[in-house]
């Protein structure tokens, strides 16, 4: 468990929801209850604020929009046994689900949150009404991922400001403008009794190695049983996600659209939130009905 504390400023919560095994996720909603629900899941690393732009231009349009962090993430719970498989990562949907009382989401996955998507709607452990992978394909370049790790595995023992964290994401984001208010990255941190911040995340999520050949095969065959209307969006300059990956991903679901962003890194809709944003409510009214 985090017994860190959370920093001055940090938005709370506005729902806790029960997970697999008990495990408590924090989330937040915008817009009406009764119209089409679209769920957000973020990236590893990220926490349910990455989606805040895009929830609350869902929401004005007439969707229900819920995002949540991940277990191990921001100000859910850590997961006492130190799973965050796929395999946990989506009953943690299928609880969220239920506890809202959500059928036939929309699903609208980055990265992480798109594998789990893409297991929970390929594997029918959840029943969707459309779906979009943000930057997320079953060939993923190992280059960009292990730049990911690299990042997250980056000083253990904290950091001694909020100037040093901010200087930590321009060396990974070096395309990004140094924020002008600091206190913004609060939602990344957290406070330890030893006064050094780290990462908002469960250490032991990054445990282990990938095994990339064996989760391209179980994306593979997720991605050959989609039937519901698909999206795919890749940053354009993405090194996590290739044309490659995509013209794979494309043969193994022919009816899904594809969108570049361009200007956009793995971090699509952080990276150029307006322009993803425009897609996938495009792609939502096309195929849902908000009301």
């Amino acid at each position: 468990m985090n017994a860190a504390s959370r920093l001055p400023g940090t938005p709370q919560p506005m729902h806790m929801w029960k997970g697999s095994g008990g495990v408590r996720l924090a989330g937040d909603t915008w817009g009406n209850p009764e119209g089409p629900p679209v769920v957000l899941l973020h990236g590893g690393g990220q926490t349910r604020h990455a989606w805040g732009g895009t929830g609350e231009r869902l929401g004005h349009a007439g969707y229900f929009a819920i995002a949540y962090d991940a277990r191990g993430h921001g100000d859910s719970d850590w997961s006492a046994d130190g799973d965050y498989s796929l395999d946990a990562l989506s009953a943690d949907l299928r609880c969220v689900l239920a506890a809202i009382g959500i059928r036939q989401p929309a699903l609208v996955g980055a990265s992480l949150g798109g594998a789990t998507s893409l297991v929970a709607v390929g594997e029918k452990q959840v029943e969707a009404s459309a779906l979009i992978l943000v930057d997320i394909v079953p060939h993923t370049e190992p280059a960009g991922v292990e730049r990911i790790r690299a990042f997250m595995a980056q000083n253990p023992d904290g950091f001694a400001s909020l100037d040093e964290v901010a200087e930590a994401i321009g060396r990974y984001r070096p395309s990004q403008s140094r924020p002008r208010n600091l206190q913004g990255l609060a939602k990344n941190v957290r406070l330890h009794v030893d006064g050094r911040y780290r990462w908002h995340w469960d250490p032991r999520f990054l445990a282990g190695q990938i095994d990339l050949r064996g989760r391209h095969a179980r994306l593979g065959a997720c991605a050959r049983a989609l039937s519901l209307p698909t999206l795919l969006v890749r940053g354009g300059s993405s090194d996590v996600v290739s044309e490659t990956g995509v013209q794979e991903f494309l043969e193994f679901c022919p009816h899904a659209q594809y969108v570049n962003v361009a200007q956009a890194g793995h971090m699509v809709a952080g990276d150029r939130n307006d322009a993803f944003g425009e897609a996938a409510l495009q792609f939502l009214t096309r195929h849902l009905c908000a009301t």
